[in-house]
């Protein structure tokens, strides 16, 4: 499924509708606008609901108790990986999770956080002997394809690491989820993998990676969530309960995930 510019351009511009902050946003300003029309009782009580959703969204997105159960949900569904030495694969696959272009402030390009850490586990497990091969899929994200390519940018830090180049695969066509597993098909055949990505992103990847064929054993890297939804409730503090931007972010890559393996299952690639 290779979209074409217009339609990637479409699929990016409405996962903003899905993040908590365009709900709170929309909230708001039906709040506003109501408030602007001539005053009635009826438009006075739309003005305390509209506000009351707007404040209702903000707690239940931002409140940093509550995005961690959320992002916990998914991340429990695949445990750490503990390697053993009879465990051999054919490569370790690592999902790219973004790169940040060079400009007036920022001296080179740079791998993201998550892009770091990624590569990083798929580095250790390389180096415990566990494949031949370090695949790191990602290409161009941007809608017209004048960006960088995420999986060479992955490639430098890798080798920084210390794996060799000739170790090392790049796949540079990917943009989404679904097409870093098709890729990745084309590029491997099947056989058994090692699939590397953030911990709450497992569940999509594994799906769309074993609808390719593959045997893919997860490896979640990184986790937001420090407890599983029950000991994060149960450990929460006072200030848990104080809404947070972080929270809002975290929220927001739930929401995200979700909303991915919804259309995913609905289109079939599941």
């Amino acid at each position: 499924m290779d979209l074409t510019p217009m339609w990637f351009g479409v699929y990016k511009a409405l996962k903003y509708l899905l993040y908590p902050l365009s709900w709170i946003l929309i909230a708001g300003l039906l709040a506003l606008l109501t408030a602007c029309l001539p005053v009635s009782p009826g438009r006075t009580t739309w003005v305390r609901r509209f506000l009351f959703l707007t404040v209702l969204l903000l707690l239940l997105t931002a409140t940093p108790v509550l995005s961690l159960v959320y992002i916990a949900l998914l991340e429990t569904q695949y445990p750490s990986f503990l390697p053993a030495s009879a465990s051999k694969f054919d490569a370790v696959v690592v999902l790219a999770g973004g790169v940040f272009q060079k400009g007036s402030l920022r001296p080179a390009d740079e791998v993201s956080d998550a892009s770091r850490q990624r590569t990083s586990c798929g580095t250790d497990l390389w180096k415990q002997n566990l494949a031949p091969k370090l695949l790191l899929t990602g290409g161009d994200a941007t809608v017209f394809r004048t960006g960088l390519m995420e999986s060479h940018e992955m490639k430098r830090w890798a080798i920084r690491l210390g794996v060799p180049e000739s170790a090392i695969l790049t796949e540079e066509q990917s943009r989404t989820t679904y097409e870093n597993a098709v890729q990745t098909k084309s590029m491997l055949g099947s056989g058994r993998i090692l699939l590397v990505t953030a911990a709450y992103h497992l569940p999509r990847a594994v799906r769309l990676f074993e609808k390719q064929g593959f045997v893919v054993t997860p490896f979640p890297c990184g986790f937001e969530s420090q407890h599983t939804p029950q000991q994060a409730w149960e450990q929460a503090t006072l200030f848990d309960f104080l809404p947070t931007a972080k929270a809002l972010l975290i929220t927001s890559q739930a929401v995200d995930e979700v909303a991915g393996i919804i259309v995913y299952w609905l289109a079939g690639k599941l």
